[in-house]
């Protein structure tokens, strides 16, 4: 039997295997996002929390949906644009970004909103998070 048959098809996040199975190149361009005209704040900010929470991997719906839940409600129009440039990002790459297991690319390298993420990611006051309710 070939290593290749016996590789693991679902390899386990935070193994050398899955970090190299989904990881973007460093030098593609990023996302074009969808255009949204005419979106006021009060919806970009309803659709964040949705987007945020519906994903596609259980990981980053933690992540993300326990982030905007605590940050979303405070955050300027300015901070929320932002957020949702990184929410084009695929999941993968803004998972490991921010448990800090791959370098962000150049365009995320400064961003405030993606330490504030990466300080949350930390939980450093060890709280118990779960997804949070869709209200």
């Amino acid at each position: 039997m070939s290593s290749a048959r016996r590789a693991d098809p679902w390899p386990l996040p935070n193994t050398p295997e899955h970090l190299a199975s989904v990881t973007s190149s460093a030098d593609a361009p990023p996302p074009t996002p969808l255009p949204r005209p005419g979106e006021t704040v009060d919806n970009m900010r309803a659709r964040l929390v949705y987007q945020s929470r519906k994903r596609g991997t259980l990981e980053s719906d933690l992540l993300l949906s326990t982030f905007a839940k605590e940050q979303l409600p405070t955050m300027s129009e300015a901070e929320l644009k932002e957020f949702d440039r990184l929410m084009d990002e695929p999941d993968w790459d803004i998972y490991y970004w921010a448990t800090e297991k791959k370098t962000p690319p150049e365009r995320w390298a400064n961003s405030p909103l993606l330490e504030k993420l990466k300080v949350h990611v930390r939980n450093e006051g060890r709280v118990v998070r779960r997804m949070p309710d869709l209200s």
